[in-house]
This record gives structure tokens, C-alpha cells and sequence, in this order.
């Protein structure tokens, strides 16, 4: 490994690209510190203190979470990905309705450039309705106008600075990806979560020795959790397939047997980003009306307790379905081996080519979908019980992402070094 990187740093490109990605990372969680002017901090303490004991305070506390700690600071990040994240479900949703989206994501990269610039509108504007929110929450603790200038002056430069920082965020995370290693997006995730770590091992701990050895077993049961979601991640099942022999021009080609890969989770963590941006949605929803009640109350309902873990495993176990039939067309896929002259052993070509392979799809999605939201659930459900901030800051959730955001950095990484004749990254 060590070998790896001192091979990545030799080729110009690909250093130029690392210290990139991680210049974008180090900009990202200054930002993350920068409050939004105008707003006093120590007044807005009482939102994200332990010691409130509100319906919104769950809420407001994954909400903090998924920005890295930025909402807590008050930041101009505060909106974190968010509005990307749940602007990106609603297209993805839309293509599977919509026959016009549907026939765009199939044109290739130029189609992808269209859904992406219709991404950004809609960023756009859920960073505005979720600006727009904050601001009535934050004034739900009191008048922050000490200057003597208009309210309406304040008002708008709150809406215009947290809207411009998820602005920033989401060109923060496409010039990652277009002119650095991995994910931009998921990279920004990745970072938020490590963001937080040193805090909540803090907390955990509490200067006692109970605290300690909490944390050395959570920190053990982590470690054995890790090679598990790395063997669902690199898990296929290989369905057998066979090419016919054919003659083209004076050779002979084909007659050969290879396998078909599927990944045994084809989804990734989609379902769990999905899942949880969906159930957070209610609680960035509340902040419109912090005075009201039973809005808080349903909002508080369905970012923590038993709701949101029996929701939790519903919502990922049908975006593990929804997903993967997005990005896997058991169809294309028969048609492409029929036209290509394979076949799999036993199966007629076409249509029973594709049922088999649509079988073999969805016997494997389950027990995938149900680990997920297992690794997703049981965390939360042992913080409910004991209150360690190590287990909600690092849970199963945390987990996953980071080790699949790692493996899909990686493999990027690897595949750019042996592009130059190197002989890859773990050799």
C-alpha cells in the first residue's frame, strides 16, 4: 500500500488530482466553520445543547450530523448536501414515471449533462425553501437585529449566505469529481463523518474509566463489523454465460465460457442516504414552525424512536429494489448478450434470458437490503438505550459509507495508477 502511494505521487496528474480532492476537502470544512453574519452563536447554543430536551432536539441533532457539525456553528454551511441529496432523490424517482426524464437518461452523457443542470435547479431551490426555514428557526430565539437597519435587510442576507454556501457546496463536490480523485459528494460525506469523530470519542469517554472501556469495546466491535460490509461490497454472484462460434471473415470467433457479475449490493449505500434524507425531510420541514407543537412532535417522531427504525428498514429495503432496477436493466442486459451471440447454459435467449437473470437479481437484493438496514438500525437503537455519542456519530450508517466512499476511492485510484504501467495500489 505504501508502495501504492509513493507510485500515485510520482505521476504528475494524478498528485496534481489527490491534493486537489484534499485542498476542496480542507476549503469545505473552513466554510463549515464561518458563521453566518448577522446571527448571534452564543444564542443559538440552546438549540443543539444536551441538555434540551425538545421534540425538535432529535431532529436538529441529525440535521447537524449529515452537515458535519456546520449547523451547530451556525456556518454558512449550515444547509449541508442536503438540498442536493434530496434534489437528486426527486430526479431519481421521476426518471422511473416520467417517460421524458427516462428517455433523457438514456442518451448517454449529453442527456446526464441535462438531468444534472435540472439538478442544480432544483438544489437551487430547496436551498432557498430550507434557507427560509432556518431563518424563522433561529428567530424563534429572539430579535438578532442590533444594528438599527431594517429587519427585512437581515432577513435577506441570512436567506442569501445559507443559500450560497449549499450552492457552494454542490460546485465544491463536482469539481471534486471532475478534477479530483472519487465521489466529490461522497467524499463531503466521508468528511462530515471524521469531522465528528473526535468529539464524540471525547464525549464517550467523559474522563472516567467507564467511559473509556465503552469506548475500547465499541472501538473493537467497529473493527469487526468493517471486513463484513467489505465482503457484501466486494460480493458478486457470477451467472455463467457461453458464446456461440461464429465465423467472421476468415477467423473463428467465440466458443468461449465466462460469467455474467452481479454485485450482491448493486445499490451501494444509496439506500441508506436515501432512506435517511427522506426521514430528515419532516424535521427540515419543522423548522418553519418551531411554535407549533404536534408538528415538532411528528418531526421529532420520525428522525428518532422506534417509528423511525421500523420506517428506516422499509424505506431502504424498497430504495435497494428502486436502485438497483435503475442501474441494473435485466432486459438491456439480454438483449446485449443475444446480440453479442451469449447465452447462459439451460436458458433460452430473450425474454427467459432476462426473467432468469431478474430472479437471480432480486434473490440477492434482499438478504443485501436486509443487512443494511440492520447495520443502519441497531446502532441507533443501542444509542437510544445508552446515550453514547461515539455509537450516533459513528453507528452502522456512519460504517458504511466511509468503508464504501474508501473502496470507491480506491478502485478510482488504483485504476488512474495503472493507466501508467504501475502495478496498482495494494502491490
Amino acid at each position: 500500500m505504501l508502495n501504492g502511494l509513493k507510485n500515485a505521487f510520482r505521476i504528475k496528474e494524478l498528485r496534481e488530482k489527490i491534493l486537489f480532492t484534499i485542498a476542496m476537502l480542507v476549503v469545505y470544512r473552513i466554510g463549515a466553520h464561518v458563521p453566518v453574519p448577522g446571527i448571534p452563536f452564543q444564542g443559538m447554543l440552546g438549540l443543539f445543547s444536551t441538555d434540551n430536551n425538545s421534540v425538535a432536539a432529535g431532529a436538529m441533532a441529525l440535521l447537524n450530523l449529515f452537515s458535519g457539525g456546520a449547523l451547530s456553528y451556525v456556518s454558512v454551511f449550515s444547509l449541508g448536501i442536503m438540498p442536493y441529496i434530496t434534489s437528486s432523490i426527486i430526479l431519481q424517482m421521476l426518471q422511473a414515471v416520467v417517460p421524458s426524464l427516462h428517455e433523457l437518461a438514456r442518451e448517454g452523457e449529453v442527456g446526464q449533462t441535462k438531468i444534472t443542470q435540472y439538478s442544480r435547479y432544483l438544489t437551487l431551490a430547496l436551498a432557498i425553501l430550507n434557507s427560509v426555514g432556518y431563518l424563522f428557526l433561529f428567530k424563534s430565539f429572539g430579535s438578532f437585529n442590533g444594528a438599527g437597519a431594517p429587519e427585512i435587510i437581515f432577513d435577506l442576507m441570512i436567506v442569501g449566505t445559507l443559500t450560497a454556501g449549499a450552492m457552494l457546496i454542490m460546485w465544491i463536490g463536482e469539481l471534486i469529481t471532475q478534477r479530483g480523485i472519487g465521489n466529490g459528494m461522497s467524499l463531503i460525506i466521508f468528511a462530515n463523518i471524521m469531522a465528528g469523530l473526535p468529539q464524540a470519542i471525547f464525549s464517550s469517554t467523559e474522563g472516567n474509566a467507564g467511559g473509556i472501556i465503552t469506548m475500547v469495546i465499541i472501538c473493537a466491535i467497529i473493527l469487526l463489523v468493517i471486513p463484513l460490509i467489505v465482503f457484501l461490497e466486494r460480493g458478486q454472484r457470477r451467472i455463467p454465460v457461453s458464446y456461440a462460434k461464429r465465423v467472421v471473415g476468415r477467423r473463428m470467433m467465440g466458443g468461449q465460457t465466462t460469467y455474467l457479475p452481479i454485485k450482491v449490493n448493486t445499490a451501494g449505500v444509496v439506500p441508506i442516504i436515501f432512506a435517511s434524507a427522506l426521514l430528515y425531510f419532516p424535521a427540515q420541514i419543522a423548522v418553519f414552525f418551531p411554535g407549533i407543537g404536534w408538528i415538532q412532535a411528528v418531526a421529532s417522531a420520525l428522525s428518532t424512536g422506534w417509528l423511525n427504525w421500523v420506517l428506516n428498514v422499509v424505506l431502504i429495503v424498497f430504495f435497494a429494489y428502486f436502485y438497483t432496477s435503475m442501474v441494473f436493466n435485466p432486459d438491456d442486459t439480454a438483449d446485449n448478450l443475444k446480440k453479442q451471440g451469449g447465452f447462459i447454459p439451460g436458458v433460452r435467449p430473450g425474454r427467459a434470458t432476462a426473467a432468469y437473470i431478474k430472479n437471480a437479481l432480486n434473490k440477492i437484493t434482499l438478504p443485501s437490503a436486509v443487512f443494511l438496514a440492520l447495520i443502519a438500525i441497531v446502532p441507533s437503537i443501542i444509542f437510544s438505550f445508552t446515550g453514547n455519542h461515539l455509537i450516533q456519530a459513528f453507528g452502522g450508517t456512519s460504517i458504511l459509507i466511509m468503508v464504501g466512499v474508501v473502496l470507491d476511492t480506491v478502485d478510482k485510484l488504483e485504476g488512474q495508477i495503472k493507466m501508467y504501467d504501475y502495478d496498482g495500489f495494494f502491490k
